[in-house]
């Protein structure tokens, strides 16, 4: 019984240690290495000593430390990637974290979103909020693209807010190659979205 606790606490840093610093991990990214008591007690154990962070309940990271800046803090995305699983299920930035992605809103929101088509999960890290929200096959279809991240930002600050400023801020942000991608993905906006992607797509290259 020993022995077998030993491999896995051996087989589960390793597995750290190979993603480097910076991964942020949950104890189902070690499900295929143990029992779930022997995952629990082994990053126990690491963590006691040192080598992990706990973020949140359930949630870890293989902290990145600065020379000058001391411990960094993990990324929202890396954190959101953790909370998608083992398996990484499929994520969408939406709400005003996808507005601020593309520069249309300046403030930095505390409370983040993402799109999934996995399993519903909110962890608070430090002052930040991190929902997954479980969404449709539809929202899902233009996940991880310019096309999803640009219909969730412009769903978030809705028909009447986006005008001519809005619109000119996209297009000198989006090359010619990311205006032909909503293009494509024309079919998965709404009829307003849409509209303003051929608006886009009209200007060709950015301003």
């Amino acid at each position: 019984m020993k022995k077998r606790k030993n491999t896995t606490d051996i087989q589960i840093i390793s597995r750290i240690y190979g993603h480097g610093k910076g991964w942020v991990f949950t104890p189902d990214h070690f499900k295929d290495l143990g029992s779930r008591n022997a995952i629990a007690s082994a990053l126990k154990r690491y963590k006691q000593k040192g080598s992990i962070r706990q973020l949140a309940r359930g949630l870890y990271d293989y902290p990145e430390i600065d020379p000058e800046l001391g411990v960094i803090q993990p990324s929202v995305e890396a954190i959101a990637k953790a909370l998608a699983g083992r398996d990484a299920t499929r994520m969408q930035p939406t709400g005003a974290y996808a507005a601020n992605l593309l520069g249309l809103t300046t403030q930095v929101p505390m409370k983040v979103a993402f799109l999934t088509d996995g399993l519903p999960r909110t962890v608070q890290v430090g002052n930040r909020h991190i929902t997954l929200k479980q969404t449709t096959p539809r929202n899902m279809a233009t996940a991880g693209r310019i096309s999803g991240l640009v219909i969730q930002a412009l769903r978030h600050l809705g028909q009447q807010r986006v005008n001519d400023q809005i619109i000119s801020q996209l297009n000198r942000r989006l090359d010619v190659d990311a205006k032909a991608k909503l293009l494509k993905d024309i079919r998965y906006a709404p009829a307003w979205i849409a509209d303003i992607f051929r608006q886009l797509s009209a200007r060709g290259g950015s301003e």
